[in-house]
């Protein structure tokens, strides 16, 4: 009874809050409970249904529905996005990427939330700022994610190597030992795509450089010495070799398939690629450490996902006690054990049973705590496109434009997307 009546109240909450833009939410005070669908990427571990079966089983009034759009993220904002913009009422849960909270909440597609009505403070800090706009809640965390920095401690080990902290160690352990032993040095993701936005991102942050675009996503922060710096070291880099060229054409697969098939030694991936690794040739040869930066330890994107409303669902009631059943300490130890992803409650990365069982926890928490938000925007396709185009033109030979000239070049065209907005 207790949880009814602070799902009612929090309803009762929502239905006087609007967005920047947005119309008004239909009223949830009328037809808000019954049957709901959750909307979410393709489940690739299997670990989704129990966990509604769960819900299912103690509220067969409120069944959940699972929906599953494809794997990749642009093309599950498509999906979401047409629904959406023609004001339907068939999904009510949307699962969004984090960067989506800006974009989704200023169109008015989905409905602000009550911050009392979830234990934020017990979640991980940067992991609650993705799901923050304009100073309000409008979804919560539900996974999480951080770059690290997978390296082979085998050869490390044989050399009586430490793994880098800074760029300058990467760099020097990079180019003697995969002449060495006839590996690649380092790789991340250098395709064309969102990827290589993000290890933008990281390189600018690992430079010192903080926010691409301020938090309220109004105005281009980007400080272009870092950038130009973060774009010279991964230039230098393919200049010098110890970045293979192939990586030029990875994404994360490409990435994770290349380490653990030796022919990486260092390589910088999500943690999902962990798991995979250890049933590789690279079993007990490597371990992960968090991203080395220009004088010291580097700073992660942040990824996940965020649970949000539809501000067309006519179940909000229903949506809002869900996402406060799946998003509970107990399912968030569910989402590692049984889907391998990181969950947003802090006291789970220092669970000893779980730190046993996924030695990189304590590596993966620091790395989100050291983490920054991706560029908010509106229109942040637009600026992911931007960053994209820019940096795959710094990183192509000949390197006949300088890396100064290019991250001058793309804050220019950031104010311009964003003044356009």
């Amino acid at each position: 009874m207790h949880r009814l009546v602070s799902v009612t109240l929090a309803v009762m909450l929502l239905a006087g809050c609007t967005g920047p833009g947005e119309e008004a939410a239909p009223e949830v005070g009328t037809g808000g409970t019954g049957p709901i669908t959750l909307v979410i990427g393709r489940d690739t571990t299997s670990y989704l249904r129990p966990l509604l079966d769960r819900w299912n089983a103690a509220h067969p009034g409120e069944p959940v529905t699972l929906l599953e759009l494809p794997e990749a993220a642009d093309e599950q904002r498509a999906q979401m996005v047409a629904n959406l913009q023609a004001k339907s009422e068939r999904y009510d849960v949307l699962a969004l990427d984090v960067i989506r909270t800006a974009e989704f909440a200023d169109a008015g597609w989905i409905i602000p939330l009550e911050r009392a009505m979830f234990p934020l403070d017990r979640f991980l800090p940067p992991v609650v700022d993705t799901a923050v706009y304009q100073g309000k809640l409008w979804a919560v965390p539900y996974s999480s994610n951080a770059g690290l920095l997978y390296y082979r401690k085998d050869l490390l080990r044989r050399e009586g190597l430490k793994p880098p902290k800074t760029w300058a160690e990467m760099r020097e352990q990079a180019k003697r030992l995969s002449a060495k032993y006839d590996v690649g040095g380092y790789a991340g993701q250098y395709l064309a795509y969102e990827g290589l936005t993000v290890n933008f991102a990281e390189a600018v942050q690992s430079a010192g450089g903080k926010e691409i675009i301020s938090s309220d996503g109004a105005k281009v922060t980007m400080d272009v010495g870092k950038a130009e710096a973060g774009l010279d070291f991964l230039v230098r880099g393919l200049r010098e070799g110890w970045i293979p060229r192939e990586s030029l054409t990875f994404k994360e697969e490409e990435s994770r398939l290349a380490f653990q098939e030796g022919r990486l030694l260092f390589s910088r991936n999500w943690p999902h690629a962990y798991g995979p690794a250890t049933q590789s040739a690279m079993a007990g040869k490597f371990a992960v450490t968090g991203l080395p930066g220009i004088d010291g330890p580097g700073s992660s994107s942040l990824g996940g996902y965020n649970l949000a409303i539809s501000a067309y669902s006519k179940k909000q009631k229903s949506a809002l006690a869900f996402i406060r059943y799946f998003t509970g300490l107990e399912n968030q130890r569910r989402v590692l054990t049984d889907g391998s992803f990181p969950p947003v409650w802090a006291e789970l990365y220092d669970d000893p049973a779980l730190i046993k069982r996924f030695p990189y926890l304590p590596v993966l928490k620091q790395s989100i705590l050291n983490a920054q938000p991706r560029p908010v925007a509106a229109n942040y396709n637009q600026v992911s496109l931007a960053i994209a185009s820019a940096v795959s033109r710094a990183l192509t030979p000949p390197f006949e434009e300088s890396s100064g000239d290019i991250a001058a070049s793309l804050k220019t065209e950031l104010n311009e997307i964003i003044r356009a907005r």
